[in-house]
């Protein structure tokens, strides 16, 4: 080949590679033209304890055996948990859903009761001198008194000379009532109201204490009287018997008004409060329905029931009510207005923590962890971790939440090793 045959060729060459690298660098655009997309950095979310991937850090950290923590991305973390099932599967299964909304919760609670003796109703009668008793006028337990009735009389050593002594003050008054000297006359009167504020004291009753001062005639026996309506519960005495004052003569109780103690479970402490309405009906009234209102609740639980006590208090007309019957008590409990809250169906309880299912539609479902408040009988009030107008699972739940961790794992241990790589 000649020499201007050469020159041909390498000239043919050269145009030819101007015009390949012309051809590719048109096909290739700029990288800052109109309409290029660079690839976007991933963003980490957060690291997750390579074994336990409940515990998560939003720094990069280390466990105990010095292992990295998985950094979990934005765009694996969109659906991670998600379990996706064939809407086919999902209408043969007949599941319901139902939105989380807010609600008004409201709740009966039903328990057992025991109707007692109000206590501030109670009267222990004991004398307040020695002496023996004469006469019973009631002597029977269960006999009905009125305020006023006379119990019985006591006869006493001690009273009588008390007696005495107002008598001997009495005529001292009268005596001396026209002395000119004004020391005498205040001491005769204050002898007086000495003696008979000692008779108050014995318990002497009013109407006693006028007949001595107008008869002036030493009584030989104390009466003692019923302070108020009710029955007698117990007797401690009999005619004839010598009583001191640690003796207990009658134990009195009003039953016009009584208080019924009510066994609380624990759970159910929160939706009550004191002024709360409480229904009851007893056994031995069938048919009839006695109301009450909640007055007490004990600050404690008894050991062996775990429950705690709640006191009613209500009227007893009729007396129908006794102490010691057992009651079918419906206690009227608080409200709490306008709180989120779910069906109680849709709660999944793991022990450990509550979680519901989430349905995202076309299929797919995750599950959210709840914090829960108080329950109703059909509803559960959601403290944290679900919002209004979410869509939760009622029915295959259990299924369904099965099918998400099973995904979930499997996915974590397919990205796992790549995502430990990528972190570092």
């Amino acid at each position: 080949m000649n020499k201007g045959m050469m020159i041909v060729v390498a000239v043919v060459t050269l145009l030819i590679g101007l015009g390949g690298g012309y051809w590719l660098a048109s096909r290739q655009p700029a990288p800052d033209a109109p309409g290029v997309v660079q690839p976007a950095e991933r963003r980490v979310l957060f690291y997750r304890h390579p074994m336990n991937p409940e515990i998560t850090t939003p720094a990069p950290a280390k466990d105990d055996m010095g292992m990295d923590y998985v950094p979990v991305y934005a765009d694996e973390a969109q659906g991670e948990g998600v379990a996706s099932i064939d809407p086919a599967v999902v209408q043969n299964m007949g599941m319901r859903t139902a939105p989380v909304a807010r609600v008004d919760l409201r709740r009966d609670i039903r328990a057992v009761g025991r109707v007692q003796v109000s206590e501030e109703r109670i009267a222990r009668m004991h004398p307040r001198t020695e002496g023996w008793v004469e006469k019973l006028y009631v002597a029977r337990t269960g006999e009905p008194v009125s305020k006023g009735a006379m119990l019985l009389s006591l006869y006493s050593p001690q009273l009588v000379a008390s007696q005495q002594e107002y008598l001997l003050a009495l005529n001292s008054r009268e005596t001396f009532r026209e002395s000119p000297f004004p020391d005498i006359r205040r001491g005769a009167e204050e002898l007086v109201e000495s003696a008979r504020e000692r008779l108050l004291l014995f318990g002497v009753p009013e109407h006693q204490l006028h007949e001595l001062e107008q008869d002036r005639q030493i009584m030989k026996n104390l009466h003692l009287h019923s302070p108020f309506d009710g029955v007698v519960m117990e007797m401690g005495v009999r005619e004839g018997q010598y009583v001191t004052p640690e003796t207990e003569l009658y134990l009195l109780a009003d039953l016009s008004v009584i208080w019924v103690s009510v066994d609380v479970y624990e759970q159910d402490l929160p939706w009550i409060k004191v002024g709360d309405w409480a229904q009851l009906q007893v056994a031995a009234l069938p048919g009839r329905e006695f109301k009450g209102r909640v007055t007490y609740i004990y600050p404690y639980l008894e050991e062996k029931t775990r429950t705690a006590k709640v006191r009613l208090e209500l009227t007893n007309p009729g007396l129908g009510l006794k102490p010691d019957m057992f009651a079918n008590v419906t206690l009227r409990a608080g409200t709490r207005d306008n709180v989120l809250a779910v069906p109680r169906e849709a709660l999944i309880r793991t022990g450990t923590q509550d979680k519901v299912m989430l349905a995202l539609g076309e299929g797919r479902f995750r599950p959210a962890v709840v914090k829960t408040g108080v329950e109703s009988s059909d509803q559960v009030e959601i403290v944290a971790g679900l919002e209004e107008g979410q869509q939760v699972v009622l029915s295959g739940q259990f299924l369904i939440d099965a099918e998400a961790s099973l995904q979930g794992a499997t996915q974590r241990m397919e990205s796992g090793p790549a995502d430990s790589h990528e972190g570092h």
